[in-house]
């Protein structure tokens, strides 16, 4: 293989390409240790915090920080440090979040929730520019399309980053469950778990009775094993990660607008009647993400078998989640987006009914697990099919579309955690259910009209090429 010079003066040798896989596997592997920290911390707010709204008001902060930072911080703060240095930069911004749970309060942990969003969409514009500038490199070198090193550049990240599932609620459910892993209610009476738990279970009234208090022993322990996986996530980029000026290329990212002007096309896009009938099923993507995080780690597992147990529930979660992930577009193409998508609402409809008739049981643990992967593969499919679908729809504006996408899901989780601690867990899901419904219907909307343009283009077209033959022949 021929070297070529880039234009910071750097050889591309005959090993460039392993170099380049080798950027991509640090980066994920950085990514894995540092979620590992992030999720395991927060699959637990809801079960460690006693005061209402303690646990989720932060995550609703966080969100909106999501919200500003898409639109205005990603250029700028790249165009600052470059694509490899916002990776670290960003994460420092998580960490007094996972320091806040030392002093766990309003004042300390919406602050920090409002950082870590900030940072939020820097890192991740950072990781995929980055991965993009070394796909592009890496194809010039193998005569290899860019786009298809990019997908399975993705892919190999993915698929290492899904691991922080297994090793954040193994770490979290370890060490909440030393020295035991009893409800408090266990502790009562036995026979509140049906009453206070499950569907009947509210945070605000119920928490102190149905949540027991951890020890700020186990909260250090915890804060000090994420801080330290975050230091080293930081340490792996620093270290491992080549800098972007070696693969320095002539592509023309669409990212070059400034963030106004991004967020001009995205409203622009907005009032388009195929992104208004898709914005109800987005939010219920965040919804439902936000509900499992939010409120079945509460309810139906720390309330009814014990804080210890919600890593592994949410381990299961998170599992069936990737593998759903994995198989969900080899089954839109078997069956088709439209039959997985009818599949994905009677599955769903089925969990929703089973949470709200069935009461926790301590000898019907395994139940909790059924429902965390049963929501982890619903969630899959409404993950990558919806997201998918933004892709096709809008030929062209995929940026701008994606953008709103993860607007209204943002919006999704916001709802989510601003209204957790003041309903039921049993009108939760009676949203969930009238929000997916209405999404849905929005949803085959948007997939008849866009049937019946194809239709009527192929009409139009056979009946032009009829009058070309019909012309020729006379």
């Amino acid at each position: 293989m021929t070297s070529e010079k880039t234009k910071s003066g750097a050889q591309w040798g005959k090993h460039e390409s392993w170099r380049i896989m080798k950027n991509v596997l640090v980066i994920s592997v950085a990514f894995m240790v540092f979620y590992t920290a992030f999720n395991g911390a927060v699959n637990l707010q809801s079960s460690i915090h006693n005061e209402a709204g303690l646990g989720m008001a932060p995550l609703a902060a966080m969100y909106g920080g999501v919200l500003f930072s898409s639109f205005f911080l990603p250029i700028v703060i790249i165009k600052w440090l470059d694509t490899k240095w916002t990776i670290p930069f960003c994460m420092v911004a998580f960490m007094p979040y996972i320091a806040a749970q030392l002093f766990p309060s309003f004042y300390t942990l919406v602050p920090a929730g409002i950082l870590a969003g900030l940072g939020s969409a820097p890192l991740w514009c950072s990781m995929c520019t980055y991965i993009a500038t070394v796909s592009e490199a890496h194809s010039k070198m193998s005569k290899v399309s860019a786009d298809a090193l990019l997908a399975r550049h993705l892919g190999q990240f993915y698929m290492v980053f899904h691991i922080n599932q297994v090793w954040g609620n193994i770490i979290s459910s370890v060490v909440i469950s030393t020295g035991g892993n009893k409800a408090a209610v266990t502790h009562m009476n036995a026979t509140l778990i049906p009453e206070l738990c499950g569907a009947n279970f509210l945070p605000s009234a119920d928490a102190g009775k149905a949540l027991q208090e951890q020890p700020p022993q186990k909260i250090q322990t915890l804060a000090g094993i994420f801080l330290a996986c975050m230091v080293g996530a930081i340490i792996i980029v620093a270290i491992g990660v080549d800098s972007p000026k070696r693969y320095k290329t002539d592509r023309n990212s669409k990212s070059n607008a400034s963030g106004l002007a991004l967020l001009a096309v995205t409203m622009k896009l907005l009032i388009e009647p195929n992104q208004l009938l898709l914005l109800v099923i987005s939010i219920f993507i965040g919804l439902q993400q936000g509900f499992v995080t939010a409120d079945v780690t509460v309810a139906f597992v720390s309330c009814a078998i014990g804080p210890g147990t919600v890593g592994y529930v949410m381990m299961a979660h998170g599992l069936a989640d990737a593998f759903g992930c994995a198989v969900t577009g080899l089954l839109a193409k078997l069956i088709g987006r439209v039959r997985l998508i009818c599949c994905a609402v009677c599955v769903n409809t089925a969990l929703y009914v089973t949470m709200l008739s069935w009461r926790p049981h301590l000898e019907e643990e395994f139940v909790v697990y059924v429902i965390a992967i049963v929501a982890g593969v619903c969630n899959s499919v409404w993950l990558v099919q919806i997201n998918a679908y933004y892709g096709s729809l809008f030929p062209g504006r995929e940026e701008p579309a994606f953008a709103t996408f993860r607007l209204f899901e943002s919006i999704g989780f916001i709802i989510t955690f601003s209204i957790s601690p003041y309903l039921r867990t049993s009108s939760k899901v009676y949203l969930l259910f009238c929000t997916m419904v209405l999404g849905s219907i929005g949803y085959f909307i948007v997939e008849y009209r866009q049937r019946r343009v194809k239709q009527m283009y192929a009409v139009t077209k056979g009946t032009a090429k009829g009058c070309d033959n019909k012309a020729f022949n006379m």
